[in-house]
């Protein structure tokens, strides 16, 4: 967070006005459907509304009740850089798309993979950050199973935020196991740890954390991460002028080491655990 943010700002103001002047020539072509971009929306009302959900360590509650985590950095930044507020909007990840599309937020901005089902639905903007699936599983049900082939049986159980990647991931990796879905993803780690499945099966880090703070309950019983996924921001469809502006955005911010430092704290550390509620 040292780094100074004059030359993002400079930057900033100069692809915005790139992108409004854009959009005034050939709106015919480019502009949105209101006639009016997120971008040029987001800096008229000076504020950026961000969808988001809440799933360690993208996005968590500290004990004050403020939100921490890698995201929150990344929507807080690319705010400031546009020189205006940011409005975190907690939305359930099965319904993140719809209240996006509904004109709930301007932007999700809470690791979603950039997948083709999505992007029929949505724009996305180049990846920022990649991700992949993991496992804990369960000390009770799974205690000798190791490997993914061992979990594509008929009779495994495994768990996953309903909406999320990991459903996806199960169902073309582990296409023999059955799936319970559940809106929030503590709930579908509560069911490995109570030993009500084998398995749950969520975004690295998380399992490896969860397995740490409950050793007796679970294991990882994969080596590594079993899918590899781009993540990018998510707007509305037919918005080229954002599109365009999040993408220079992310280059910028990538060729400064941004990204990788910040994901370094809350992936490779865990010197904010004392400040989770």
């Amino acid at each position: 967070m040292s780094l100074s943010t004059k030359p993002a700002t400079f930057f900033t103001t100069a692809v915005v006005a790139l992108v409004l002047a854009c959009a005034t020539i050939i709106p015919q072509v480019y502009a949105a459907p209101n006639g009016e971009s997120t971008v040029e929306q987001v800096m008229k009302n000076g504020v950026l509304r961000v969808g988001m959900s809440t799933f360690v360590p993208w996005a968590m509650k500290d004990k004050t009740g403020k939100l921490m985590g890698f995201e929150i950095d990344v929507a807080t930044r690319l705010a400031k850089d546009m020189g205006v507020k940011v409005q975190f909007i907690p939305t359930k990840w099965s319904g993140i798309i719809p209240a996006l599309l509904t004109g709930k937020f301007d932007i999700i901005i809470g690791g979603m993979g950039i997948l083709p089902s999505r992007n029929l639905k949505v724009n996305f903007s180049i990846p920022y950050d990649y991700t992949g699936m993991s496992m804990a599983a369960s000390t009770t049900l799974a205690k000798d199973f190791s490997g993914l082939e061992a979990f594509n049986q008929k009779d495994v159980v495994l768990s996953a935020r309903l909406g999320s990647t990991g459903v996806a991931a199960i169902k073309k990796y582990l296409p023999n196991a059955s799936i319970r879905m559940f809106d929030d993803e503590a709930q579908a780690f509560q069911e490995a740890i109570n030993g009500r499945v084998h398995g749950v099966v969520s975004s690295a880090p998380t399992p490896a954390f969860q397995a740490i703070k409950h050793p007796t309950k679970l294991f990882l019983p994969l080596k590594e991460n079993f899918t590899r996924e781009p993540i990018g921001f998510a707007v509305k469809k037919g918005d080229f002028d954002t599109i365009n502006f999040l993408n220079n955005w992310i280059t910028y911010v990538t060729s400064e080491g941004w990204f990788k430092e910040r994901k370094s704290f809350w992936f490779e550390t865990r010197d904010w655990e004392d400040r989770l509620n």
